[in-house]
């Protein structure tokens, strides 16, 4: 789940207060083979937010590279816009264990690191102090806030881009319009999603030789299509489809559980 959330975005402010939550399950593909499933939880309250996700391998899959990742993202709601003030990230595997942590203020980062520390590739681009200003973290770039009044479930959600630092890599992710199109989740959302065309920018901390980053950087038809959270203006992933050499791969919510919460009540004396 990590990695979707790499590949989305968060943009967009609105000074009214909203307030909901979304618990939802993910299940991978990859040629119409399962391969993963995720979890993933959100909760947007008046002025402070948290989201959580966690996925691992299954299937074949899971027999030749077996393993768990989770991230999370927590921080505050600044006129209705997401502003997160602190990014965890870990992945485990048969062969090591890898945890990422970032903080950051007003979309700077003050501090990360990674444990294990990676050794120094001389072909990576080195990412810069500037490239760690006006940011996004992987986990707060997964929520696309959408301005204005009207259905934020629309064409518009698509005008979007947003700079992103995972903690090791700096990428640009930009969004398209492509259509609109109506959904069902086993269990919860049924409705309209809107859905765009998703294209990755690389910028730095990234191997350029690297057939991965090749591949994705050349891509046009990537997918991604949104749907709110119940009681705000905030849209996260119900489907991504990348295409790949082996078939389709593919990220679809089975389960997509959201309603609005009410304001909390202040304390009385």
């Amino acid at each position: 789940m990590a990695a979707l959330g790499g590949l989305t975005l968060a943009w967009g402010a609105a000074p009214a207060a909203a307030q909901g939550k979304l618990e939802a399950q993910y299940e991978a593909t990859l040629a119409g083979i399962p391969v993963g499933r995720g979890a993933w939880n959100i909760d947007i309250q008046d002025d402070v937010f948290s989201a959580a996700a966690s996925g691992g391998t299954t299937g074949i899959l899971k027999s030749f590279t077996g393993g768990s990742g989770t991230g999370a993202s927590q921080g505050r709601v600044v006129n209705g816009a997401l502003v997160a003030t602190a990014y965890q990230a870990s992945t485990i595997t048969s062969k090591k264990k890898e945890e990422i942590h970032i903080v950051l203020d007003k979309g700077n980062v003050k501090e990360f690191g990674i444990v294990p520390e990676p050794p120094v590739d001389p072909d990576r681009i080195v990412v810069t102090d500037a490239h760690r200003r006006g940011i996004w973290d992987p986990m707060t770039a997964s929520l696309l806030r959408v301005p204005g009044n009207g259905d934020p479930v629309s064409p518009e959600a698509c005008h979007n881009g947003a700079p992103v630092f995972d903690g090791r890599m700096r990428y640009d992710l930009k969004l398209d319009f492509k259509r609109m199109e109506m959904v069902k989740a086993e269990k919860g959302y049924r409705g309209p999603v809107v859905v765009c065309a998703l294209y990755f920018v690389p910028v730095a901390g990234y191997i350029p030789d690297r057939p991965v980053i090749k591949y994705l950087a050349a891509q046009r038809n990537i997918e991604i299509a949104f749907a709110p959270i119940a009681g705000t203006r905030v849209l996260v992933p119900f489907w991504l489809k990348v295409p790949t050499p082996l078939g389709p791969a593919m990220l679809e919510a089975t389960s997509f559980i959201t309603a609005p919460q009410p304001p909390r009540v202040a304390k009385t004396q």
